[in-house]
């Protein structure tokens, strides 16, 4: 096993104590730290990344590689053309299913987004950082906050939870009257369920 490390990184020793790994345990496993990406491009016949390639990696990828990461293949269409022309093998997280149907390697991703999404959001109303003052909360004679979300899947669901618990008045909109019911039963009436339209979303 190979793993690469940014060359920013000075010491391989404590390259992965920030995600919880020592670097025992990855000697451990047999691994092989390399400081190049040149090197583990060239070496390793399975690439493993979080986000989809860039630009500058393009010309690393190799033919038979097999590539795994968010791949999000759909606004790039370079990325795709280049996978294609260097007969790259390219398994994207988001695409993979289980037996129901479900997608157990994007949903984790989605509920921390939509639960980062109220906080960043709560934050970035606050005055000090540039914001209108609102409190999504509110205070006794200050009314809470108005929070819309749209679509009521995984992120949305997961930010209704966040911005309920922080006091907020929640409305999701979505497409699906069946979900709506259910989301509704999830959070005891304590959301607003509106059905999506033009005039909806305007209003």
């Amino acid at each position: 096993m190979i793993i690469g490390l940014p060359k920013e990184i000075k010491d391989n020793e404590s390259a992965g104590e920030g995600s919880g790994f020592e670097y025992a345990l990855y000697q451990k496993a047999g691994a092989m730290l390399i400081n190049s990406a040149d090197d583990v491009w060239a070496e390793a016949e399975m690439i493993v990344k979080v986000k989809e390639p860039i630009a500058p990696e393009y010309p690393r990828m190799r033919e038979r590689q097999l590539l795994f990461t968010y791949l999000h293949l759909a606004p790039v269409h370079q990325l795709t053309e280049e996978l294609l022309k260097r007969k790259v093998t390219g398994v994207a997280y988001e695409t993979i299913t289980d037996r129901r149907g479900t997608l157990p390697l994007l949903t984790p991703m989605s509920e921390v987004a939509g639960r980062m999404a109220i906080q960043v959001g709560a934050h970035y109303l606050e005055k000090m950082s540039g914001g209108r003052g609102i409190l999504l909360g509110g205070v006794p004679g200050v009314p809470a906050a108005r929070v819309v979300i749209l679509g009521g899947g995984v992120v949305g669901t997961n930010a209704a939870k966040i911005a309920v618990g922080m006091g907020a008045h929640v409305t999701i909109i979505d497409n699906n009257l069946d979900r709506l019911r259910e989301l509704d039963d999830i959070f005891l009436s304590k959301i607003s369920t509106l059905a999506s339209s033009a005039y909806m979303i305007h209003d």
